[in-house]
């Protein structure tokens, strides 16, 4: 798992690019609105690259001196800086996890609807606590004790509520057709993962599909990704998971995850051709 970096957050890099254009916009230095607000130029660039948050009275400050008095625009801003201080559950995991993994259950909370495709495994936010012990394990068990192992799996478990709670989630996910053939974990912790899929499949919030074998090549097989349909103020992100880390990809590469997502959704089976293929592979190991 990544550890900790000097990596902005994906919040504090939005609103500082915003707050840039903004100056930018004016013809202003970022000395001459250091001095406004009583500080200095590189504190103004520190803010804008988002290496340091930016506190609230600072904001409104700069809002002033950059004329933004369009009331939706600085309600956006406002709420992405105050996305900085705000404390989450997941801020317990960030010592384990590292600031940039942490990005992600932060996307998951916040998105309108988010877009899966797997290729290999079934996604995080629909395993069972099994299949992900299984999967956490043969990748970390080597270099991780079982306390350390013990807290992934419960972050991985906590992410899911976004999925159950009162106002959930909107979740699309397609699955390649072997991911669902594949008993990762065992007969017996496969076949309650495979039963959680048709549940899951259930939900009015959550829809499965399976892109079949015949379906290839398909525009996704350069590999998985996660794309985040997000609110204002937020741009949409796609996330892919790399062994050298997390990567978040935003505008204008994001659109070219889009087109991929729409050719995959194109090819996938309807949910209900999906449901029972899943249902099928359920009987043959029961």
């Amino acid at each position: 798992m990544p550890n900790l970096g000097p990596e902005p957050s994906l919040r504090s890099q939005w609103l500082g690019e915003k707050i840039r254009d903004l100056r930018k916009s004016k013809g202003m230095s970022q000395k001459y609105a250091g001095e406004y607000i009583q500080r200095d130029g590189s504190t103004i660039g520190r803010y804008e690259t988002g290496e340091f948050p930016l506190r609230r009275v600072d904001l409104l400050a700069l809002l002033s001196l950059y004329g933004v008095s369009d009331e939706k625009t600085r309600d956006g801003l406002l709420q992405l800086c105050d996305e900085h201080w705000r404390k989450n559950w997941w801020d317990e995991h960030r010592e384990d996890l590292g600031k940039d993994f942490i990005n992600l259950p932060w996307l998951e909370s916040r998105a309108d609807r988010i877009c899966a495709y797997q290729n290999m495994v079934v996604h995080g936010l629909l395993q069972t606590r099994a299949s992900a012990e299984a999967l956490i394990r043969n990748i970390e068990e080597r270099k991780a004790d079982d306390d350390q192992i013990a807290r992934w799996i419960a972050l991985r478990m906590d992410r899911q509520r976004i999925l159950n709670d009162d106002n959930p989630t909107s979740f699309v996910v397609i699955l390649e057709e072997y991911v669902i053939g594949r008993p990762v974990g065992g007969r017996k912790v496969w076949e309650d993962q495979l039963s959680h899929l048709l549940e899951a499949g259930q939900r009015e919030n959550i829809e499965i599909r399976i892109m079949p074998i015949e379906h290839a090549p398909h525009t996704g097989h350069q590999g998985s990704f996660t794309l985040f349909e997000m609110p204002e103020p937020y741009p949409q992100v796609a996330y892919v998971d790399t062994l050298a880390g997390p990567l978040f990809i935003e505008a204008p590469t994001v659109q070219r995850y889009s087109e991929v997502w729409n050719d995959l959704i194109e090819g996938a089976l309807s949910p209900e051709d999906s449901r029972q293929l899943i249902a099928d592979r359920l009987k043959e190991i029961q």
